[in-house]
C-alpha cells in the first residue's frame, strides 16, 4: 500500500484529500507548514508528496529545495492557487515533478499521482507486435489481422489492447485505462472504456459475447488472457 504525506495547512482541504486518497487505498499522513512537512517526508518517507506552494514557517519553495538538497527524491506534486507559468516552471526548477491548479477536482489529483508513481517505477516497454490466437496484431501500424483478414483497429482500442497485453493476466482499472489511454486532459468517462472494449471484442474475439482473451474483472476493469 503506497504512502502519501500531504502538506497542507487548510483544514478542508486536507480532510478532502485524505478521505479520496484513503478511498482510493493509500496510506495517508499529514503536515500542516513547511517544516512539519520537511520532518515527515524524511521520517515517514513516503512514495509520494502533494505539497501546497503557501504554507506556515516555509513555503512549498523551501520545503522542495530543502528536500531535494537533502538527497530526499521522494516524487513531489505541488499545489498552488497561483496560474502564472513562471510559478509553476519555478517549482518544477527545484524538484517538483507536477503540479496541479486550484481550484482542481480530485480526478485530476488522481491522476497525476498514479502517473507520477508509474514514472518513479518504470514503464513496460511498448510493444510492436503481438500474435495470440489466430489473432496478430501490429499496433505500430494499429491493425490487427484475424484468420487472414486484416481489420484497422482505432487508437484507442490499440492503445487498450496494448495495455492489457502488456498487463497480461493481471486486471487493468478503468481508471488506469483512462489515464493511460486518454490521458487526465480529456476527462472522458468509464462508460466510454466500455464502449471501446465491446468494439475491441468484436475485432478480436471468436465469440465477442463470450470473450476468451479480453477478459472483465468485475468492479475492477478488464484483463488480458492468452
Amino acid at each position: 500500500m503506497e504512502k502519501i504525506l500531504v502538506v497542507e495547512d487548510e483544514p478542508d482541504m486536507v480532510m478532502g484529500l485524505k478521505d479520496n486518497l484513503e478511498y482510493e487505498g493509500y496510506t495517508v499522513v499529514t503536515a500542516a507548514d513547511g517544516v512539519e512537512g520537511i520532518e515527515m517526508a524524511t521520517k515517514e518517507l513516503p512514495d509520494l508528496i502533494i505539497l501546497d506552494l503557501m504554507l506556515p514557517k516555509k513555503d512549498g519553495y523551501d520545503v522542495c529545495k530543502e528536500l531535494r538538497s537533502k538527497g530526499v527524491d521522494i516524487p513531489i506534486i505541488m499545489l498552488t492557487a497561483k496560474s502564472q507559468e513562471l510559478d509553476k516552471v519555478l517549482g518544477l526548477e527545484l524538484g517538483a515533478d507536477d503540479y496541479v491548479t486550484k481550484p482542481f477536482s480530485i480526478r485530476e489529483v488522481l491522476a497525476r499521482i498514479r502517473a507520477v508513481l508509474r514514472r518513479k517505477g518504470g514503464r513496460p516497454q511498448k510493444l510492436d507486435s503481438y500474435e495470440f490466437g489466430n489473432v496478430q496484431v501490429d499496433f505500430r501500424k494499429s491493425c490487427v489481422s484475424k484468420s487472414g483478414k486484416t481489420l484497422d483497429l482505432s487508437h484507442y482500442e490499440n492503445e487498450i489492447l496494448r495495455l492489457l497485453i502488456a498487463n497480461k493476466d493481471d486486471p487493468v482499472s478503468r481508471n488506469r485505462l483512462l489515464d493511460e489511454v486518454w490521458g487526465y486532459d480529456l476527462f472522458p468517462t468509464t462508460r466510454t472504456i466500455d464502449n471501446h472494449i465491446v468494439k475491441l471484442r468484436q475485432k478480436v474475439e471468436d465469440d465477442p459475447k463470450n470473450p476468451a482473451h479480453v477478459m472483465t474483472v468485475h468492479g475492477i476493469g478488464y484483463k488480458f488472457v492468452d
